[in-house]
């Protein structure tokens, strides 16, 4: 018997299934900025309607949450982690993501698994309006295990050159909103893990695995609400590291973000992670988001206008003079 790629591990028939069974998926996220299809060595995307376009760009992964995922088998919402956690950072500027690419490794390609992990991606960038533009499938024996998926993307978005959000606006007395977050987003697995070992426990009714997969919160929607009523002076995606880590990114030399953590709602699944674990609350706070996936500071006067459009916001804290940039009380 001769040998060939199959027989090394690699089946470029399946490959050829996943591109079938993701085409029209993919396809509908596409609009008339879009000037080529799947197939092609590069992805054409069109800018057009901007007077002084400034890309931003942002690149992410969905972390070990994959591995709740693969254990479960449940694949279909850990590609929208992947697209958030990529486009919740480039909103941050102020920029809406115009096109997504993915990339997708594995041990052995299984075309239904691959066809539910990019079908996630793809809502996703449907409800963004994001053109899902471009993507790698690749199959790795030796390097991953059979069962083994990892994910990441790659998102490009736009923004008018004055209209930039970049921290610098942000001025002693305005105003901290949080936005809410669907849960731990797909930050601090490692420890969630570590903690809660038994994914099919029972947690308010269901297994636990079903509140710990539940997709990262979109936020594109909610700012460009915000953005036509107020604006902003910063904004801050608060992923790894939590608030104590993420809300100084922001923050200019001599301003300090005073965070009230009475304020901020935390989800009860994180209440429980924290008392069966015994982990500091100083720990979780620089771990996860604790319920706050998004932070906007804008000035007091536009604050209530943000809480009453956006019903999941709330008034977390104010900026003040400081070395600090960022103090929780």
């Amino acid at each position: 018997m001769s040998n060939t790629y199959k027989s090394a591990g690699v089946d470029k028939e399946e490959g050829y299934q996943t591109v079938s069974k993701i085409k029209k998926a993919v396809s509908e996220t596409h609009n008339q900025n879009v000037l080529n299809g799947i197939g092609s060595f590069g992805a054409f995307y069109q800018l057009s309607g901007y007077k002084n376009p400034v890309l931003v760009s942002g690149t992410d992964g969905v972390g070990t949450k994959l591995r709740i995922a693969l254990d479960v088998k449940k694949y279909d919402t850990v590609g929208i982690d992947c697209f958030a956690m990529c486009a919740n950072d480039i909103l941050c500027h102020g920029a809406k993501p115009l096109f997504f690419l993915d990339y997708l490794a594995c041990g052995k390609l299984d075309s239904d698994i691959a066809a539910e992990i990019v079908g996630g991606i793809a809502a996703a960038c449907k409800e963004t309006g994001t053109a899902l533009i471009g993507g790698e499938t690749a199959e790795m024996p030796g390097m991953y295990q059979i069962g083994d998926y990892d994910v990441a993307g790659f998102c490009v978005g736009v923004v008018e050159k004055d209209e930039i959000i970049d921290g610098s606006k942000i001025k002693e007395g305005q105003s901290i909103i949080g936005l809410a977050s669907s849960g731990f987003h797909s930050n601090g697995f490692s420890l969630v893990r570590k903690i809660f070992q038994n994914f099919n426990q029972d947690f308010e009714g269901k297994p636990l695995w079903e509140t710990l997969l539940v997709p990262t919160k979109l936020y594109q929607n909610d700012i460009s609400k915000i953005s036509e009523k107020v604006k902003l002076s910063g904004i801050a995606h608060i992923t790894g590291g939590g608030l104590i880590e993420n809300v100084p990114r922001i923050m200019p030399d001599g301003l300090s973000a005073v965070i009230e953590k009475s304020k901020i709602n935390v989800p009860s699944v994180m209440k429980e992670l924290m008392k069966k674990g015994g982990i500091a609350e100083n720990e979780m706070f620089g771990t996860f988001n604790m319920g706050v996936g998004m932070v906007v500071i804008c000035d007091q006067s536009d604050a209530q206008t943000i809480l009453d459009l956006i019903p999941d916001s709330s008034l977390i804290g104010k900026v003040e003079k400081g070395e600090e940039k960022i103090i929780l009380k």
